[in-house]
């Protein structure tokens, strides 16, 4: 169960990491710029993914 779990899990993380850090470090600097960066990548993340599980027209009329 472990290890099925852990596969769903880190597979967003590994995205992420390769998204923010391909480059290996944040843009921004301070803790508070490394946090918007995150958030931003996150909100970016969970976007693509709400588009590819409900669909562009979907998703658009849940939100409109």
């Amino acid at each position: 169960m472990m290890v099925r779990r852990r596969s769903i899990v880190e597979h967003p993380f590994g995205n992420l990491k390769q998204w923010i850090l391909g480059n290996g470090r944040f843009l921004l600097r301070q803790l508070q710029g490394a946090r918007t960066e995150m958030a931003l990548a996150v909100n970016a993340y969970n976007l693509k993914r709400a588009i590819n599980v409900m669909g562009a027209r979907r998703l658009i009329e849940l939100l409109g």
